[in-house]
């Protein structure tokens, strides 16, 4: 996502409220009863929430964004989900699977469970979705995040028929799964939401529009998409086929699309959301009230620098963008809710080296605001286009914190960089991400959640033809190093690690992105909202384990 997102995305509209992530959304905790351990049956089991964008996409193979992603994953569940501590615990999987001794075959018996038109999951049901997925006909994004399979990378790139993709359905009850190489962190992976099932018959069935409808997507989950008013709320209903189905208390989880922060605080205050994001303005203004939270996110987010444009392809003219403007105002001042300025990639306090090392302390800031080194490299670039005047255009997000942070890099860039002229595009999240895909932009604010817990959930959106990338970036040593770390380096976690570090250095030596922040969340959250699971990577947030308790 949550690479999010994509993933991913994310990624990622944290900005519009805090719900958002690589594009974003919400998170969740946990419990069966109340916290007290009495029964919550008297007390109505509705939760009420902001989202700050229209679903994307309810197809599991196409999805791309955090708002999407969190959406499924409360609908939909793979061989595995994530539990209150990012864990990898049961989903349609039964029991533990058996694994190979060189750890590269695994095989997954599917528990007895329903979708949603009382069909029987089975195990055909993922071979069918994987295969999906890396069809060169789909056209999946995400299918690179399935490159640890056995000849993914061949079959998503056409050189292989799909049939020769390491994943087969044995019979309806057992899944045999061959990788390329071991995968350490393969169980959490396998929670992220490509790596869903579906069911042939419904998808065929339904051809183009499925996914675009509620009525037109079957469910597994805890959950099922029981009303989608486009551009306007969506509501989720208890699944009464999930497997689990007396875990889940919530009977209800209403979302109203909200793009303006006041009118999201306003609906907290008069009871119609329980909770509420909070821009810079609202924090000062709640920040001693007793439901006033703030939160750490793993996202970060940052400026896409298009080298598919002519002063973009230039590097001073990308070093004098990112040295141009004050990262530290804009998070202490402009969005004011716990998120820091980033001069990096690789979010910190995320991961951590084998021997302990949190990736972010190890390689440090890879950049610094810098205005006079910042007009030097402008000059540099413009003496190079031959060129006293350039206009560029910023893709932004159409929220209104997007909006005041577009006004503020467009006055910060115009005031150091003489003769830059910047307009700004505000486009629906739907939209800006598919200008984004197509390369249609200069600029654009853009965000990434992690979808797994290893740097290379953001490393390995910048190699040369990514489907992430749409930059126009390449450069090969980067690409070895993102190479070795997939590959032959997994047998030296060490050596890998050190790779990762090295790829994220040679991203900033380029200058292909200016980051921006990685993102805090300021909101108020009401008492009686209980277990609701907020995850650091992948889906934002898991309603399966939340209740009300009043």
């Amino acid at each position: 996502m949550k690479k999010k997102l994509s993933f991913l995305l994310v990624l990622v509209l944290a900005l519009s409220t805090f719900l958002a992530a690589c594009g974003g959304n919400e998170k969740s905790s946990e419990d069966n009863s109340g916290g007290d351990g009495e029964s919550t049956e008297k007390t109505k089991q509705v939760l009420n929430l902001l989202e700050s964008a229209e679903i994307p996409s309810m197809d599991s193979a196409l999805a791309t964004d955090a708002v999407s992603f969190n959406v499924m994953n409360n609908v939909f569940e793979g061989l595995y989900r994530l539990d209150e501590n990012d864990k990898a615990v049961e989903g349609m999987v039964d029991g533990e699977p058996t694994i190979s001794e060189d750890g590269k075959t695994w095989t997954f018996k599917i528990k007895d469970a329903k979708w949603s038109n009382g069909d029987p999951v089975t195990a055909k049901d993922f071979e069918y979705a994987w295969k999906k997925v890396l069809n060169p006909d789909t056209a999946a994004e995400y299918g690179y995040i399935m490159y640890d399979l056995k000849n993914a990378a061949k079959v998503h790139a056409g050189d292989l028929p799909v049939d020769q993709l390491g994943v087969k359905a044995i019979d309806d009850k057992t899944l045999e799964v061959q990788l390329e190489t071991k995968v350490p962190y393969f169980k959490e992976l396998l929670t992220f939401a490509t790596f869903y099932p579906q069911n042939e018959a419904f998808v065929t069935e339904q051809g183009d529009q499925y996914g675009l409808e509620a009525n037109t997507i079957l469910y597994n989950g805890p959950f099922v998409l029981s009303e989608w008013k486009h551009e306007q709320s969506f509501q989720l209903k208890k699944n009464p086929d999930y497997w689990e189905k007396d875990v889940v208390k919530l009977e209800e989880v209403n979302f109203n699309i909200v793009k303006d922060t006041a009118t999201g605080v306003n609906l907290y205050e008069t009871g119609k959301a329980d909770i509420a994001g909070l821009s810079a303005e609202f924090v000062d203004q709640y920040k001693e009230d007793e439901n006033f939270k703030t939160r750490a996110e793993t996202s970060v987010y940052f400026l896409r620098l298009n080298q598919e444009n002519e002063v973009l392809a230039n590097l001073d003219a990308r070093k004098a963008i990112d040295m141009a403007w004050d990262k530290q105002g804009l998070a202490d001042v402009l969005l004011n809710n716990g998120s820091i300025p980033a001069n990096f990639l690789v979010p910190g306090e995320f991961v951590s080296s084998p021997d302990g090392n949190d990736f972010r302390e190890t390689n440090g800031d890879l950049g610094t605001y810098d205005v006079e080194k910042a007009k030097e490299h402008w000059t540099k670039a413009k003496e190079a286009l031959g060129k006293d005047k350039i206009e560029l255009e910023l893709l932004n997000y159409d929220s209104e914190s997007s909006r005041k942070v577009g006004e503020y890099l467009k006055e910060q860039l115009e005031s150091n960089l003489e003769g830059l002229s910047v307009s700004i595009s505000q486009q629906p999240f739907k939209q800006k991400l598919d200008l984004e895909t197509k390369g249609e932009y200069d600029f654009s604010f853009a965000g990434w959640g992690p979808d797994y817990p290893d740097p290379m959930t953001f490393v390995d959106m910048f190699v040369t033809d990514g489907s992430h990338n749409q930059m126009g970036y390449s450069n090969p040593e980067y690409d070895k190093l993102v190479e070795q770390a997939k590959t032959t380096l997994l047998d030296d976690l060490d050596a890998r690690w050190q790779a990762l570090l090295d790829a994220e250095k040679i991203l900033f030596e380029d200058q292909a992105i200016s980051p921006m922040y990685q993102a805090g969340v300021a909101y108020l959250e009401q008492p009686y909202v209980k277990d609701l699971y907020r995850h650091s990577f992948g889906a934002d947030n898991s309603y399966k384990w939340a209740y009300i308790e009043k």
